[in-house]
């Protein structure tokens, strides 16, 4: 039995272990072994029989939590086990909050300890009341706007114009019960929710070949209703560009990035977005686009599962459901599945979602010969660096791949072959002196 997630393994016993039993009890429970080394093999106690009355005395005593603490012989050698339940309240150790998370303990601090102790009091941020706040700062005309698409979309009741403002905030959750606006009625509604959440901006920049080389820069502010339309339309308008084609006589002006795809992604930032964190970054350069937005994904999913077919999480549970109201989204954990999809039929490749900083980065490609993404096919490094040689002058022969790479024949004559397999690379000419390859355009499924 090895060490994972629930179980963790002491050779012996020191009061400071309670951080362990702490971070346990704050996760999703567990057990300690005491007289166990790492690999899982019994070493042994001498000291047992005190122990066995210290520990549940001192867990008692400094974490409030009552455990079953069980002793074990084998071969001769006697062990504990501590059995830790979950905790329904936030379980302290001197005043820290740790938790345990895949095999490691950690103290939690700052935005984490936060929605730790909201999550454990069974409260979200979004619906944290803010006394200060009344309805003048909400503005009206955004919140018929809402209605209005809410009645169309056929998602409130058609009585909603009869009731009072209170009554459809009520309904919609942004007023708790002692008449108090909620951040997410601030959010959502306000005329300046900048005066309550420093960090509600969405930040675009226009970059160079590097993150540090900036072109120019928008900042975009107020409710989070109105920002992801105002984004995408400040993208349209200034970031991006439209390249023209014509089907007969008709002119054809798709954005450079399938604009579905760019309206889900914005959609879902404003929405999921860890509003006690900080900005949403978009950073556009000449061959992609990259979207960070702060807050990871939902407990127990992974790049894998969002990908899949999944049950919708949304961080903040009621922004989400005025978005759905709306007609913004659909409530069916399909968005990152429909960015996808959308990218495939543009002729684009697959968006780079990754998980790091304690957010979310997705990356809009215009084609597959870019680095990072030429990265995720599983390429080695002699291949990533002809297919960025041959997207640079257009082509690339044997010799030249030899040249590049320091290689011999044999192993550019296999490189070669194995991108042309994946039908990245286009053999023009007879294999010999005068083969020469090029980039395979608009292929999305290498295999």
């Amino acid at each position: 039995m090895t060490e994972h997630q629930n179980i963790e393994y002491k050779i012996s016993w020191r009061d400071e272990y309670l951080k362990w039993i702490c971070g346990f009890a704050n996760a999703n429970g567990g057990k300690l072994y005491i007289g166990i080394d790492d690999n899982g093999n019994i070493t042994g106690l001498e000291d047992y029989k005190k122990l066995m009355d210290d520990i549940p005395n001192k867990t008692v005593n400094y974490l409030g939590l009552v455990v079953d603490v069980n002793l074990h012989k084998k071969d001769g050698k006697h062990y504990i086990e501590i059995d830790i339940p979950v905790s329904t309240v936030p379980v302290s150790f001197h005043g820290a909050y740790h938790y345990r998370s895949g095999s490691t303990k950690q103290e939690l601090k700052g935005t984490a300890l936060q929605h730790f102790l909201l999550k454990k009091l069974g409260k979200s941020w979004e619906s944290i009341p803010v006394p200060d706040a009344s309805l003048d700062d909400l503005d009206n005309n955004v919140i018929q706007t809402f209605i209005r698409r809410a009645l169309k979309k056929g998602r409130i009741s058609e009585n909603v114009e009869k009731d009072n403002i209170t009554t459809l905030l009520k309904n919609l959750r942004l007023i708790n019960k002692e008449g108090h606006l909620t951040n997410a009625a601030l959010l959502l509604f306000g005329k300046d929710p900048g005066q309550y959440f420093i960090t509600a901006i969405f930040k675009i920049g226009r970059f160079g070949k590097s993150p540090t080389d900036l072109k120019f820069q928008d900042i975009v502010e107020g409710n989070i209703f109105q920002m992801a339309d105002q984004v995408l339309e400040i993208l349209k308008t200034k970031y991006l560009i439209r390249p023209i084609s014509y089907e007969g006589l008709q002119r054809i002006e798709p954005l450079e990035y399938p604009e579905d795809a760019l309206r889900e992604a914005i959609f879902n930032s404003v929405i999921h977005k860890d509003y006690a964190s900080t900005y949403i970054f978009l950073r556009v350069y000449d061959d992609r686009l990259t979207l960070f937005n702060p807050g990871g994904f939902p407990e127990g999913f992974n790049i894998e599962r969002i990908k899949s077919e999944h049950i919708s999480q949304p961080r903040n549970a009621i922004i989400a459901d005025i978005f759905f109201k709306a007609g913004y989204i659909e409530a069916w954990g399909r968005g990152i599945t429909k960015i996808i999809e959308d990218c495939r039929e543009a002729g684009l490749p697959e968006p780079v979602i990754r998980e790091q900083e304690n957010g979310v980065h997705i990356t809009f490609l215009k084609d597959i010969y870019t680095e990072e993404y030429l990265k995720t096919l599983d390429l080695n490094e002699r291949q990533i660096k002809a297919m960025l040689n041959v997207k640079a002058k257009g082509e690339i022969t044997n010799i030249e791949y030899r040249q590049l790479n320091g290689v011999s024949d044999r192993t550019a004559l296999r490189d070669l072959q194995e991108l042309t397999n994946m039908q990245l690379l286009e053999r023009i000419g007879a294999i010999g002196r005068g083969t020469v390859y090029i980039l395979k355009k608009r292929n999305l499924n290498p295999s």
